[in-house]
């Protein structure tokens, strides 16, 4: 006997963030539909027009204008950017390179330089990574 399974389906602000674009700025069938996985897998190995021009233009979800700007999030909250961001945007906030950008930058590069710390310490003394000590 076969068991007849349903697809895997997400809600489309899920879709949306796997795919790494703004929900908001996405067709409105897609908003309003669900996806499936197979879809999912679809859009993400051969992406159509408008998922393509969202990933170049924007506006971008706070991950990706965080990845961007090289920030954390809560940079940009403390920052008080909280919506949405083209392109054009983002590449004029690096131009402006604004007091809090350049300050945001300086603390995530702090906090990677010091997880690279605690990562080679823990190599040295043959921990395994992620894995507290008994």
């Amino acid at each position: 006997m076969k068991s007849h399974q349903t697809p895997q389906t997400m809600k489309p602000a899920t879709a949306a963030k796997k795919l790494g674009v703004y929900l908001e700025a996405t067709p409105t069938e897609f908003q309003e539909g669900v996806v499936s996985r197979t879809e999912l897998n679809a859009l993400q190995t051969d992406p159509p027009e408008w998922l393509l021009e969202l990933r170049r233009n924007g506006p971008h979800p706070r991950p990706v204008v965080a990845a961007k700007l090289g920030v954390s999030i809560s940079g940009l909250a403390r920052a008080g950017v909280t919506e949405a961001l083209t392109t054009e945007q983002i590449d004029a906030l690096k131009q402006e390179s604004p007091e809090w950008l350049q300050r945001e930058r300086a603390t995530q590069a702090e906090v990677r330089k010091e997880a690279a710390r605690i990562k080679e310490k823990k190599a040295e003394s043959g921990e395994q990574p992620g894995r507290p000590r008994s």
